[in-house]
């Protein structure tokens, strides 16, 4: 069989693509027995998620100065159309805060939304290309203590950001992520300003959802799944607030204090006020790099929140990240093209799926219908939420994700656990979630290193006392066993006799085999006899 060069495979992977797409529709038509069986708890699930996705799609496209019904039409399209194609069962994809920035310089580089659609859809070409290329693999190499730091400090975020809309203070964006928010202020400074300037109203509404929240997690009405706690407590803040309206008009909650909803009154005005692309925007180069750079973000955040969920799910299902790009990919083409925002999966709403009893991904699915349905269908109820009955929610799935038995569990595992874990909370809290999962991964990777240049690379066969020092190199002597290597052979006496025996290993690295070429010229002037069994050396450097 003729062997198929580099070039050609990837070829014919990215050929091969649309075929991968028409696999995923086919696996959840098989999947489909499953899905049935499992609706009443996928059900309930979904109501948790569509109350916790709604004022999150809304305030995402508002941060991004996009149309808010973009916001609602990413959610839909993350949660029926990517659901659908996913191999996640508990993932759920929609618009995402760690995107904020980015929508926001490109909406100012291109000079228009028409034009920033084009490169969403020409961005979803780019993740289908990287889920036939195989990156997806990608997220196997993320460290566990990593993502078990992004899991806490997403919890953190929750609490922190949530408690000044617990407390009536609703300056910023429902769904911010990062330390810097987009009112000027920082997550630590807007809560000092919302002690400032309290809401009873909205503390009334707040601490009795909580208290809902955790008396019913307490209590056996927990093991009835058919009513969702969440839907509770959104139930309760309203009429809450529809019982101060007489009692203390004062505390009455409205205006910014309550969901606001783009006014649609039909289908025919919501297809009125889709946005298409303007595809003419692909002749300049700006767009393209707009493109690119959304499809390698938004795969990276999103291969984050698959690893985050897969830990999270309680039958500990592993979802084919390849697929999942695919799935991604063809989500933002649609979302491009219907006028939505560019959507990832997303932690948050997938943990509060998680945490609201999903077992199949018809939880997502149901939950992109519900906000399809809700936002033309019964628009005036939903304006009625409190978004402090919505903090307490979010707050309740902070601490969750941020539970301190988490830290507890890494601090028994060592040092090279617990501290990548608490750098990565640290930088997202003190960053956002992109920019501290960078900073996380290269701790994490730089302790990798340091552990694994502490591993012995080789084992000494001689008796102790010998004349003559034997030592077998190990199976694979990477780059890293190289310190390791050199402390050994910086300990020999002068006039001492060594034999290195290779004839096990497989491989040598480069610079270990220069390490032991340098050494035979510093053994020739010390006098010592050195004898290599197995193993070429290049030219040593003061050969050179």
């Amino acid at each position: 069989m003729a062997r198929v060069s580099w070039t050609e495979g990837v070829v014919r992977r990215l050929i091969e693509a649309p075929k991968g797409v028409e696999r995923s529709l086919r696996a959840t038509v098989r999947a489909a027995p499953e899905l049935a069986s499992s609706w009443r708890h996928d059900l309930p699930a979904s109501v948790v998620v569509f109350l916790v996705a709604l004022p999150l799609c809304l305030g995402i496209a508002l941060a991004c100065g996009a149309p808010l019904f973009a916001g609602v039409i990413s959610g839909m399209v993350g949660g029926v159309v990517v659901g659908a194609l996913s191999g996640s069962q508990l993932m759920v994809s929609g618009p995402a805060a760690g995107l904020t920035a980015i929508v926001v310089t490109a909406l100012a580089s291109l000079g228009s939304y028409e034009a920033f659609l084009a490169a969403v859809v020409l961005g979803g070409v780019v993740q289908l290309a990287l889920g036939a290329l195989r990156a997806g693999g990608l997220g196997a190499y993320f460290p566990s203590s990593v993502i078990k730091g992004m899991l806490a400090a997403i919890g953190l975020i929750l609490i922190l950001k949530q408690i000044p809309h617990a407390l009536g203070y609703d300056e910023d964006f429902e769904g911010d992520e990062s330390f810097l928010q987009s009112n000027s202020e920082t997550t630590f400074s807007s809560l000092v300003a919302a002690f400032e300037h309290i809401e009873p109203g909205a503390v009334v509404v707040s601490v009795l959802g909580l208290a809902l929240y955790f008396a019913w997690d307490a209590s056996p009405l927990k093991k009835l799944r058919l009513i969702p706690v969440p839907l509770l407590v959104v139930l309760l803040g309203v009429a809450l607030n529809a019982a101060l309206r007489g009692f203390a008009p004062n505390w009455t909650l409205g205006g910014k204090h309550l969901v606001e909803l783009p006014q649609l009154n039909s289908w025919a005005d919501a297809t009125a006020v889709l946005v298409h692309p303007d595809f003419a925007a692909l002749k300049q180069f700006e767009t393209w790099r707009v493109a690119l750079t959304l499809g390698v973000v938004a795969s990276l955040e999103t291969l984050l929140s698959l690893e985050a969920t897969d830990r999270l799910d309680p039958y500990k299902r592993l979802a084919p990240p390849n697929r999942e790009l695919a799935a991604q990919g063809v989500g933002n083409i649609v979302a491009g093209l219907l006028g939505g925002l560019p959507v990832t999966g997303v932690i948050v709403r997938s943990a509060a799926n998680v945490d609201g009893g999903a077992r199949t991904k018809l939880s997502a699915i149901l939950h992109g219908v519900l906000l399809a349905l809700a936002v033309v269908a019964i628009p005036g109820l939903l304006a009625q939420i409190p978004l402090a009955s919505l903090a307490a929610i979010l707050i309740y799935t902070g601490f969750k994700l941020a539970h301190p038995r988490h830290v507890l569990q890494l601090g028994r595992q060592g040092a090279t656990q617990l501290l990548p874990f608490l750098i990565t909370i640290g930088a997202i809290l003190f960053t956002d979630l992109l920019v501290g999962i960078a900073i996380g991964l290269t701790a994490g990777l730089l302790f990798i290193l340091f552990e694994h240049s502490r591993q012995p690379c080789f084992e000494v066969v001689s008796p102790p006392g010998a004349v003559l020092c034997r030592i077998r190199l190990h199976e694979h002597v990477s780059f890293l066993a190289k310190p390791t290597l050199a402390r050994f052979l910086g300990t020999l006496a002068n006039g001492s006799r060594l034999e290195i025996d290779a004839t096990r290993a497989k491989h040598v690295h480069h610079d270990v085999r220069e390490l032991i070429a340098d050494f035979r010229e510093t053994a020739l002037l010390r006098k010592i006899d050195l004898r290599l069994v197995g193993l070429d050396l290049p030219p040593s450097a003061s050969a050179h």
